[in-house]
């Protein structure tokens, strides 16, 4: 029994979840005094183990009693209504079992901070909110004034302060009423941007009270000037006028615009804009799809009548996301909710910005970039419809919909759908997907150069397609060209790591006024330091690769752990001051361009440089203001940003892609090249591309010359089918851990001989992996190859057996498996 009015008397039992990687959820017993609180998805407070205290989800209610254990007493009900609905537990159950985790790691993955407290939790003071107390009993009161005091509490703290174990209820009060935050959360908050905008009273707008306004202004001539510049403007643009456009155009003072305002001529309002597309370009609501536009989004509609999930392949700057507005818009009219998914939340302000102005307050935004008070507010107004649209990564599958209607995921192929670390290991696509499935909605994926596994269903009629081919607008795709790296060494031609084509190109954008991107993906400064005579080259502690060098902290980092060091003035093996910096990243870009072009305002966007609170806000700011004439980026640059002036993209070795040891990596590339390309000559003007390579024949970079996604597909398609990779295969990794190399090796062997002897063929490995040690555990991995049409449950369930005989064996308790399906 799930739900319903018990007995007062009766003996009720409740199975829980708890947020812990436990591979079997706990039963508790329900005080007498507690049945009538008890429902589906509520949390109770449980102590766990000798003296830990956790707020658990109630997964099953019965009146059976656990086997093997005395059921301890649940301590308390926080919630007055459940948090936790009967379709999100059955998504849940369906992570846990296709991605091979606990409902635990589930828990913990999709729970705010805020809503899953243990005794471990810290709360420290609201200082925004905390002052007003009126609202709050004495002991809310008790534990607002201890934190004044000492600044944080643990919840242990505040059980000794009350003298009382039954506090999540108060904290959870605290927290709603905005007094306290959780320690771990320090984010913050989305605002929009917004610009000042003129517009002429109505009353003057027609001609003869026009004219007795002039007559009105003639003894106020930098008046006269600032209207005349207005009407100049408003015959060009409209009647609502940028104010920094007005006063430039006029080269009037403010004093002059505050008379007019004072006077009720001129009137002022704000307008939301974006920061990442032209500073004097607004949004506009009531906005016309174009022919194309209109007819692929009558063909979506179609096409939901008979399939679940419809594929929009369009090329970059079709204007998807316009089709994806009266899209939402036609399907909340009937009263459901919406999930639109976006890879890079941080980098997608413009989107976020565009639909807030269309679906305002019954939208929301959920991501791990707001605070933890934000985002179970969010949860709360999902779970009780008042969020009828909603923007996120990939976590915002987990949240508590009631009516969901439709689900759109943005560039599909996206690599960061796909949670790494920790589990559950989800791909927010697929779950996306699933989810839309149990709430009987529909889904609509989207990309310029879609997944194979995406299109391979397309064609076997699995999913439905359809395709726009034209840039919105008539914009031309950018004109594209390869200039080989080895031709230009040959004929010394080159300037370090710039071919001349590419710096005449820059220079030539430069002289122009307009804007340059450069694309390494690769982040830091030497991507080795190498001794030129023993041949040494320093390696992390902690990992089996070697430190790259960063110019800007002066130091040797570690890109897997977090390690660093001084850097090296000689040799540790053989004392030769010869040291010599193989590879270049995106900081040694910057400072040879700061060389070649140093009249230029240059920019560096990557994970270093944008570690700061505002840094990232600063440099696509001031990008987008024209302050910097070029940006240097690893991936983040081709992750929807969308600047008008940019006529130039350049990549400065496409090899470091194309040779990546990985079955994805020509896929990979192509979408890549093919999103850089796209940010290229956006608006009337056609960009230019220029990619540096020494393969400048390999088969990937001429099918992104030629823009041309289905010779890619095709010929991938025939090597993914001869060596059996997905799509016509299914792929799980076993990443074997253990801090001992010896041990660790007779582990994953013993581990691999029992699979194989149960699955055959499928089986492959152990292998030591790119990068055999990280964070001082060594690696090895065993890879399952299953054929699409087998009985996966079958496979899986045999897997998770094999694991756990492993782990019974005394020697290898400590063995950890981390298990990845459907890797990235």
């Amino acid at each position: 029994m799930d739900t319903g009015i018990f007995q007062e008397r009766e003996t009720f039992f409740v199975e829980v979840v708890l947020p812990l990687p436990l591979s079997i959820n706990y039963t508790y017993r329900v005080p007498f005094e507690l049945n009538e609180s008890i429902s589906l998805g509520k949390r109770v407070v449980v102590q766990f183990g000798s003296n830990k205290i956790y707020t658990a989800l109630i997964h099953h209610i019965s009146t059976q009693a656990p086997q093997h254990y005395e059921a301890k007493y649940i301590i308390d009900v926080i919630d007055d209504t459940p948090v936790v609905n009967k379709l999100q537990f059955a998504f849940w159950d369906w992570i846990s079992t296709y991605y091979l985790c606990s409902l635990g790691e589930v828990m913990a993955a999709a729970l705010p901070t805020g809503l899953k407290l243990a005794s471990e939790t810290v709360l420290v003071i609201d200082e925004e909110t905390a002052e007003d107390q009126t609202e709050l009993t004495d002991k809310e009161k008790i534990i607002v004034a201890a934190l004044h005091s000492q600044n944080k509490l643990s919840i242990n703290e505040v059980m000794q302060l009350l003298g009382q174990k039954t506090v999540y209820p108060i904290i959870q009060k605290l927290i709603e009423k905005r007094k306290v935050v959780i320690l771990e959360e320090v984010v913050e908050k989305y605002k929009p941007l917004l610009k000042s905008y003129i517009s002429l009273n109505h009353f003057y707008r027609e001609e003869e009270h026009l004219q007795e306004l002039f007559d009105l202004l003639k003894k106020a001539p930098k008046q006269v000037d600032l209207l005349l510049a207005y009407l100049k403007l408003a015959k060009q643009q409209g009647h609502s006028i940028a104010q920094d456009v007005l006063l430039e155009e006029s080269a009037s003072s403010t004093s002059a615009l505050k008379a007019l305002l004072d006077k009720d001529i001129f009137w002022k309002d704000k307008k939301v804009v974006s920061r990442l597309r032209h500073e004097d370009e607004i949004f506009s609501i009531d906005f016309k799809l174009s022919n194309a536009q209109e007819q692929a989004l009558g063909q979506i509609k179609a096409h939901f009548t008979a399939k679940e999930v419809v594929l929009l392949h369009g090329v970059t700057a079709s204007g998807k996301t316009q089709i994806y507005i009266k899209l939402i818009e036609q399907f909340i009219e009937n009263g459901g909710q919406v999930l639109f998914l976006l890879p890079e939340i941080a980098l997608t302000t413009q989107i976020v910005e565009r639909i807030k102005l269309y679906f305002g307050a019954k939208l929301g935004v959920y991501h791990s970039k707001f605070n933890d008070n934000e985002r179970v507010e969010i949860w709360n107004k999902v779970n009780d419809g008042s969020y009828r649209v909603v923007i996120g990564a990939r976590s915002a599958v987990f949240l508590p919909f009631q009516s969901l209607n439709l689900v759109v995921v943005d560039e599909e192929h996206e690599s960061s759908y796909k949670q790494i670390d920790p589990a559950p290991r989800y791909h927010a696509r697929d779950a996306a997907i699933y989810l839309a499935h149990l709430h009987g909605a529909k889904t609509l994926l989207g990309s310029a150069t879609p997944s194979l596994e995406t299109y391979y269903n397309t064609e076997i009629a699995k999913y439905g397609l359809l395709e726009l081919h034209e840039r919105f607008g008539g914009v031309q795709l950018p004109e594209q060209t390869i200039v080989s790296m080895a031709q230009e060494a040959k004929e010394k031609k080159m300037t370090n790591y710039f071919t001349s084509v590419l710096l005449n190109q820059i220079a030539e954008a430069l002289a122009n006024q307009e804007q340059v991107i450069l694309f390494q993906n690769r982040r830091g400064y030497a991507t080795i330091l190498l001794c030129a005579t023993c041949g040494f080259a320093p390696k992390c502690v902690n990992c089996d690769v070697t430190l790259t060098y960063h110019k800007t902290s002066g130091k040797l980092h570690c890109h897997y752990c977090g390690y660093h060091q001084s850097s090296l003035s000689s040799c540790p093996a053989c004392g030769s001051v010869h040291l010599v910096q193989k590879g270049f990243g995106t900081e040694r870009i910057e400072e040879e361009l700061e060389l070649l072009f140093p009249e230029a305002k240059i920019a560096r966007l990557d994970l270093d440089s944008t570690r700061g609170k505002y840094s990232l806000q600063k440099i696509i700011g001031d990008f987008q203001d024209k302050k910097t004439q070029i940006l240097i980026g690893t991936q983040m640059v081709a992750k929807g940003l969308d600047f008008d002036n940019v006529s130039l993209i350049g990549v400065m070795n496409a090899d470091t892609l194309l040779n990546y040891p990985d079955f994805r990596a020509f896929e990979r590339s192509f979408q890549l090249l093919a999103q850089v390309a796209g940010r290229a000559g956006r608006r009337d003007k056609q960009g230019k591309v220029l990619i540096q390579a020494y393969s400048e024949n390999h088969r990937v970079l001429q099918q992104v010359m030629q823009n041309d996604y289905l010779q890619m597909y095709n010929t991938e398609m025939q090597d993914r089918k001869q060596f059996h990779y997905p799509p016509f295969a299914k792929l799980i990794f076993l990443n074997v851990k253990h801090h001992d190399a010896g041990v660790l090796h007779q582990a994953a062997l013993e581990l691999a001989t029992d699979l194989r002897s149960k699955l055959g063929k499928r089986v492959l490995g152990p292998e030591q992996p790119l990068v055999g040690k990280v964070k001082n555990l060594y690696i090895k991995q065993i890879v399952l190859k299953v054929e699409r049409n087998a009985a996966m449950q079958k496979v899986k369930a045999t897997l998770v057996e094999s694991i756990r005989q492993l782990n019974s064996q005394k020697t290898f308790r400590s063995i950890w498996v981390q298990v990845d399906v459907d890797p990235n």
